[in-house]
C-alpha cells in the first residue's frame, strides 16, 4: 500500500518527491510577504519523520549550509520516511543582519508562541504547528554568539536513552548533558514528546568548514540510525561524555592572547593564555579552574574584568557509551518506542 502525501501548510506531498513551502509569516510595510521557507524529503517508503531547524538565531549560518548540503544528498524515491528542513528560522533577523527579531525578542526564548502574540511568539507557533509537530525526532543547529566560537558539540538530555543513543549515532566530539531553557525550540518540542538534539559548532557569520563538516555528518548519520538513508560511516572514536561546564573568566581588564585551541584536552592549572597592556606587558595569565576540554572560546582581543574567555566542559570519563544498535523500533525489537523521549 502507498503512503499517503504529506500536508505542510496549504501543500500536500507526494510519497517519493522532495517540494519547498513557504510558510506566510507577516507582511512588510510595502506589503511584500515574508515567508517561512521549507523543504519536505516525503520518502515513498514508510519511516519516521524527522525535523531540521537552522539560523533561529539569524546570524547563526553554520546550520544553513548544514542542511543544504544534507538535502543535497537525500534522494526521495529511496528515502524511508520524512525530512522537514527548516534552514533559516529567523527570516527577519537573517535578511537584516540581525540575531534578533525587529523588536529585539531573542526567538529562541518565545516558544512554543501564540498565533495572537508578538511577532516572535506568531513565528514560534507557526514553526511549532508546521514544522515541530509533525516529527518525533528534531534537530537544531546553531554557532556560538556574537564574539565567541564553540567546538562541535551536541547538546541532550543523555538520561533519556533514546536521546542517548541519537546522541551518539551524531557522532560530535563532544556530547553535553544540557539542561532546558524556558521559552525554548528544544522545551517546546519536548513538552510534544520528540527527541531533540542542539548541535552547536562555529561562530557566528562564518561558513566555519571543520563546522559544517562535522555538522553534516552527524545529521546524515542520525537519519541512517533511523532507518530512513543507507549507513554512513561512523565516528573514528566515540563522543566525549560531560554533564557540567564553566567558563574561566577575566580577572583583569586587557588584551587577550589565547593559547588553548577548540578541542584541547586541560587539567587544573594549565595555562590557557595571558592579558597584556597596550604595550606588550603581561597584567595577568590565564589558568584553567577545571579538568576537561575546550569547548568554547572568545574571540574579543579587548576584555574587561570578568569576562568569559574560555569554556570547559568537565568529561565523564566513567560513563560508558550505550550499546550502538538501530534507533528505528521497526527494526530494533529492543527499542520500546513508547519511551517518553526527552531533550534538553
Amino acid at each position: 500500500m502507498a503512503r499517503a502525501s504529506f500536508g505542510i501548510g496549504t501543500v500536500r506531498v507526494r510519497p517519493g518527491y522532495a517540494r519547498e513551502v513557504e510558510l506566510p509569516i507577516t507582511r512588510l510595510v510595502t506589503g511584500a510577504e515574508i515567508t517561512l521557507p521549507v523543504r519536505v524529503v516525503h520518502g515513498r517508503e514508510d519511516g519516521p519523520t524527522v525535523w531540521v531547524t537552522a539560523a533561529i538565531h539569524g546570524d547563526e549560518v553554520v546550520g544553513i549550509e548544514v542542511i543544504r548540503r544534507v538535502l543535497a544528498r537525500l534522494n526521495p524515491r529511496t528515502f524511508h520516511g520524512t525530512l522537514v528542513a527548516a534552514p533559516i528560522v529567523n527570516v527577519l533577523g537573517f535578511t537584516a543582519g540581525d540575531r534578533y527579531l525587529p523588536d529585539r525578542r531573542d526567538l529562541n526564548r518565545s516558544f512554543p508562541g501564540s498565533a495572537r502574540g508578538s511577532l516572535a511568539s506568531r513565528i514560534a507557533h507557526l514553526v511549532m504547528t508546521e514544522v515541530v509537530g509533525r516529527g518525533e525526532v528534531g534537530i537544531d543547529l546553531h554557532t556560538g554568539s556574537f564574539g565567541r566560537t564553540n567546538h562541535p558539540q551536541v547538546r541532550a538530555d543523555l538520561d533519556d536513552p533514546r536521546t542517548r543513543l541519537l546522541a551518539e549515532a551524531f557522532g560530535a566530539p563532544v556530547m553535553i548533558n544540557a539542561r532546558l531553557r524556558d521559552g525554548s525550540l528544544r522545551a517546546a518540542a519536548r513538552e510534544r514528546g520528540a527527541a531533540v538534539l542542539l548541535y552547536e559548532a562555529g561562530e557566528a557569520w562564518r561558513f566555519d568548514e571543520w563546522a559544517i563538516e562535522a555538522g553534516t555528518a552527524g545529521v546524515r548519520r542520525v537519519l541512517a540510525s533511523l532507518g530512513m538513508t543507507d549507513p554512513v560511516a561512523t565516528p573514528t572514536a566515540p563522543s566525549l561524555v560531560s554533564r557540567s561546564s564553566s567558563w574561566v573568566r577575566a580577572r583583569r581588564t586587557g588584551i587577550l592572547q589565547i593559547d588553548a585551541v577548540l578541542g584541547q584536552r586541560v587539567s587544573v592549572g594549565d595555562r590557557l593564555g595571558s592579558l597584556s597592556d597596550s604595550f606588550g606587558k603581561t597584567l595577568r595569565l590565564v589558568h584553567a579552574d577545571r579538568s576537561g576540554i575546550v569547548i568554547g572560546r572568545t574571540t574579543a582581543p579587548l576584555v574587561n574584568r570578568g569576562d568569559a574567555l574560555i569554556h570547559v566542559a568537565g568529561l565523564d570519563e566513567a560513563v560508558e557509551p550505550l550499546p550502538r544498535h538501530h534507533l528505528n523500533p521497526d527494526l530494533d525489537p529492543d527499542l520500546d518506542p513508547d519511551l517518553d523521549p526527552d531533550l534538553s
